[in-house]
């Protein structure tokens, strides 16, 4: 649906399933996920039919991107599309980094764990061994040097805690997958596939 006026903060965060924006939309799954598009008509391109060509735009999850840098996003697409560039080939993807991911994961599992200090645990792990080595890095450039550089120092000698720093560093990578920053295999299955490790 059209909305009338803007999209507030306020306002996304009540809606129903459904597709609701003004430029802007907001798609909000039967599930409840809900994800950025954009709709934009390419000066100069036609579809098939001859007709402008009007296209939709992914800019996000909803849970990691926040309205403002939706509407930033929007525009730079619209602006692209204006000067006759496809925004499929010509915009900058703005890829999370693994920390940023790993905390929102960690959130949104809060209701999940068993009681606080296993939620502490959770991210705390990735905290002393991954944060500092991958935290910083975009989610979809870690492979599995970046991971082998977090657990061969602790494979070892710390056995356990290893063994649960990968089994959290590979849920924040599916994660990331399902969220359309990353493509491939998981490089942490792809490790214990070829049993790199001792």
């Amino acid at each position: 649906m059209a909305l009338s006026g803007k999209l507030t903060k306020k306002l996304f965060e009540n809606l129903g399933a459904g597709r609701h924006g003004d430029g802007l939309y907001l798609v909000v799954d039967p599930s409840g996920a809900r994800r950025w598009i954009v709709r934009v008509v390419v000066k100069g391109q036609k579809n098939k039919n001859g007709a402008p060509l009007r296209t939709d735009f992914g800019l996000g999850g909803a849970d990691i991107v926040t309205l403002n840098q939706a509407r930033e996003r929007a525009l730079e697409y619209r602006l692209m599309a204006k000067q006759g560039l496809n925004p499929r080939f010509n915009a900058r993807q703005e890829v999370p980094t693994f920390e940023e991911v790993a905390q929102q994961v960690h959130i949104d599992r809060m209701p999940t764990w068993k009681n606080a200090k296993h939620g502490a645990q959770w991210i705390n792990t990735l905290r002393d061994y991954a944060f500092p080595k991958i935290g910083r890095m975009p989610v979809d450039s870690i492979d599995q040097p970046e991971v082998m550089m977090c657990l061969s120092p602790i494979w070892t000698e710390k056995h356990e805690t290893a063994r649960r720093l990968s089994q959290r560093i590979k849920i924040v990578l599916d994660v990331a997958k399902s969220k359309g920053f990353r493509s491939g295999e998981n490089p942490v299955t792809a490790i214990k596939d070829a049993q790199v490790l001792p």
